[in-house]
């Protein structure tokens, strides 16, 4: 015979297992069926989201490129598509399909928290620009309809997103900017940044690597199958054709590129040298910006470069009778107007 002590443990250990599989709500079972839910909803989501996009710039989305855009396979697209016919969301008509009004109202839920999060990353926080994409991927299945409306109350209803893309209302409605593709501006025209493609990301990190960034103003020097060359912040920068269509532009009167050389960088000052602050590059964001102007980097403020350390950065900078410290990455967004003394 079996003997009991072994028989009580061995029901024990088969009692606790199936409590630790089978609890409510917190079992590893249930944790597990959530997770199954949860990751066919996204899915849903980025396929709905995958359509809207491709309908709104005129093209046709395909099995294939749902496929590559959810890193699935076509078997499994065919699955969700079915899916999403019968949940009212898509209408399939033999090899093409298209939103139902319902579809397009929740794919612009989906985009709408997405680029909301984006604004609140850029504004609210100190990621850095290229995460900005990969973590507004994450939350915008998590924001519901309401703490959409209540963060985009907090952000003080932004219209567009950091890369300039409008963000829906929670109607649906967007506010779309006039914009030409970089390469198609004319030579010496001077003109504004309204967009920047976030996707892929090796493109938008080029652009992030040449210091763009929405509200710039540029002008065109050159403009060739083999080269764009254009000035903007004080530089000129080079792109491949390829990577400059990616550069939305609004064009300016001529008379706007007086503005381009108005001020310096606080870098250009020497110890002893001072300036007084025009503005702070956009490219400060967040919780670094707020740091800047509670030490007092306001426009108006006169600055005075103090010290320099032995590697010459950081620079010590004396602000309304304080000395502080900034890197030349943070001088460099600074522009200030030079002080004669």
């Amino acid at each position: 015979m079996p003997d009991p002590l072994i028989s009580l443990i061995i029901a024990a250990l088969l009692t606790i297992v199936s409590v630790w599989v089978f609890r409510p709500e917190s079992g590893v079972f249930w944790r597990w069926q959530r997770a199954r839910k949860t990751t066919a909803r996204v899915l849903r989501e980025d396929a709905l989201k995958h359509i809207h996009q491709n309908e709104i710039h005129n093209r046709r989305a395909t099995v294939k490129s749902i496929a590559g855009a959810l890193n699935v396979s076509v078997d499994a697209v065919a699955d969700l598509l079915e899916q999403l016919e019968d949940s009212d969301l898509l209408q399939v008509e033999g090899d093409s399909f298209r939103l139902t009004p319902v579809g397009r109202d929740y794919a612009l839920q989906i985009i709408r928290a997405h680029r909301l999060w984006e604004r609140y990353l850029a504004d609210a926080t100190g990621y850095e620009e290229e995460e900005w994409h990969g973590q507004a991927e994450q939350y915008e299945h998590m924001l519901s309809p309401d703490e959409a409306r209540r963060l985009s109350a907090q952000l003080g209803n932004p219209t567009h997103d950091p890369h300039g893309d409008p963000i829906p209302t929670a109607e649906g409605e967007m506010v779309y900017r006039e914009r030409v593709a970089l390469p198609d501006l004319t030579v010496d025209k001077p003109a504004r940044i309204t967009h920047l493609e976030d996707e892929p990301e090796a493109v938008y990190a080029q652009l992030v690597a040449e210091g763009l960034h929405v509200g710039m103003v540029v002008r065109m020097v050159e403009a060739s199958s083999r080269r764009i060359r254009f000035w903007a912040g004080g530089d000129e920068h080079t792109l491949a054709p390829l990577i400059a269509v990616n550069v939305g532009v609004e064009p300016l009167p001529d008379e706007v590129r007086e503005q381009e050389h108005l001020g310096e960088t606080l870098t250009s000052l020497t110890p002893g040298e001072s300036g007084q602050v025009l503005s702070i590059s956009p490219r400060i964001r967040g919780a670094e910006r707020r740091r800047l102007m509670d030490l007092g980097i306001l426009p108006g403020t006169v600055i005075e470069s103090e010290l320099s350390s032995p590697s010459g950065d950081p620079v010590g900078y004396r602000v309304r009778g304080a000395v502080i410290a900034l890197r030349s990455a943070q001088a460099n967004q600074i522009n200030i107007t030079r002080i004669n003394n």
